[in-house]
């Protein structure tokens, strides 16, 4: 397929899909591929199973996930727009170390409404090696959630979120420390908001009228009082309760609209400093906004024990896997 340069250089499906590559990786595949007009392989996006057999192949292919499912009516994220987050998170995290992306477990991130596919912390651990912990308000997502993980022989910890006004109270736990932490907030505002996006999305899609979502969705995912901005606001209320638990705090904001009053809000929090990054994946733009209650002084700090703790990893990267090689002769 056509080569995707608007994707994060690192991405790995700057170049489109390959789906020879993920059909031998995942044969089911092959029975939900069809040619476009110009010839190429590809799928039926409107397909709901075509969808999620696709997201299945990425991640076995690129993420080295073997046994992936979610169930029926929940959100099916688009892998290669979901990963560039997680790169230009790192890109983040790097500005304050000498330019070097982080890798290591030692990096923690905490996803705030990581969903019943736990896409975030399947590939942002597989690209960087980070430690990720998975916070959810909806209990069958969750267990959809941990059903991935052992089936993976993965350790990532899951938190249940019982208070849906809260975001980071109840969750951020007082010996926690998280180096960035992430979101993806809820679009619309209601119900009935969320049905009309739908409806143009289907359009667009040449479909036509549905109130089906081909990538999917519940309600907590997709619409809560107040929408992406009232979500949003109530993160950098609670973030600055939990201002010394945090470097990074970090949330996707779809509406370019927002960005204003955003803007307004966290001055009102007084934080240290904020970003906008821009995104963009395909003939979409997106963007996150950043914010932090640590000062330039406090950051160089933090990114001495950053060096210390990649080396520290890497060195104990190497150690292991000398005495694996020593082990196999």
């Amino acid at each position: 397929m056509a080569t995707n340069s608007k994707l994060h250089p690192r991405n790995q499906h700057s170049d489109g899909y390959d789906f020879a590559r993920l059909v031998a990786q995942t044969p089911a595949l092959e029975a939900f591929t069809i040619r476009n007009p110009r010839g190429q392989t590809t799928i039926d996006f409107k397909d709901v199973a075509a969808v999620r057999m696709l997201n299945r192949a990425l991640l076995k292919t690129h993420y080295n996930i073997d046994d992936w499912d979610i169930p029926a009516g929940y959100l099916c994220p688009p892998i290669p727009g979901r990963v560039d987050y997680i790169h230009y998170l790192a890109d983040l995290l790097s500005d304050g170390n000498a330019q070097k992306i982080p890798r290591g477990p030692h990096i923690q991130a905490l996803d705030i409404g990581t969903g019943a596919s736990l896409v975030y912390p399947l590939t942002g651990q597989s690209e960087y090696g980070w430690s990720f912990t998975g916070v959810e308000i909806d209990a069958r997502a969750l267990t959809s959630a941990q059903k991935i993980c052992d089936a993976n022989a993965l350790k990532i910890p899951l938190r249940h979120q019982v208070e849906p006004e809260n975001i980071f109270r109840g969750v951020i736990k007082a010996n926690d420390f998280f180096h960035v932490t992430m979101c993806n907030p809820p679009f619309h505002a209601s119900k009935e908001q969320a049905q009309k996006g739908t409806q143009r999305k289907w359009a667009n899609l040449g479909k036509g009228k549905s109130k089906k979502l081909n990538f999917g969705g519940q309600n907590a995912e997709l619409w809560c009082p107040g929408g992406e901005i009232g979500f949003v606001a109530r993160m950098i209320e609670q973030s600055a309760e939990f201002a010394e638990h945090g470097l990074w705090f970090t949330s996707l904001v779809s509406k370019k609209d927002n960005l204003q009053p955003l803007a307004r809000i966290l001055k009102k929090a007084r934080v240290a400093d904020y970003k906008v990054v821009d995104m963009a994946q395909g003939q979409k733009t997106s963007r996150f906004i950043a914010w932090t209650f640590k000062t330039k002084k406090q950051r160089a700090i933090q990114t001495k024990t950053l060096q210390t703790k990649t080396l520290q990893a890497k060195t104990l990267q190497a150690k292991t896997l000398q005495a694996k090689t020593v082990q196999a002769k």
